[in-house]
């Protein structure tokens, strides 16, 4: 995951799904907004950002472990929002650093965090 979007990889021993969840606040919105007002631009990235981080936690109630990872500090912001929120209070959420993966690798990314996770039980 990243500041633009995110990749949702359901881990199962029988399969794995994949969706996509994206920001609405992509670069050609922020030079658009620059151009206006840096102030403006910012008070909008901040809005739109709590957006996306909100959708994304919508997404994940369902899980009880969850894997947060990427090439930016995104991971961690989010990781900060969930754990004020009593809906993650129970859940296993983990933070892992991973540079820029293509689709195959992410997938494998979370087959390897959670067949090691199975093995240990």
């Amino acid at each position: 995951m990243d500041h633009a979007n995110a990749h949702f990889i359901e881990f199962s021993m029988d399969s794995e799904e994949s969706i996509t969840v994206n920001s609405k606040f992509t670069h050609e919105e922020k030079e658009k907004t620059l151009g206006k007002n840096e102030s403006l631009m910012h008070h909008k990235e901040q809005h739109q950002q709590l957006e996306y981080f909100n959708s994304l936690k919508d997404k994940m109630k369902d899980y009880d472990e969850i894997v947060l990872f990427g090439p930016t500090d995104a991971k961690s912001q989010l990781h900060n929002l969930l754990t004020k929120d009593a809906h993650f209070s129970k859940k296993i959420i983990e933070v892992k650093n991973a540079g820029k993966l293509t689709e195959n690798q992410q997938q494998a990314f979370v087959r390897d965090h959670f067949s090691k996770k199975i093995i240990r039980f």
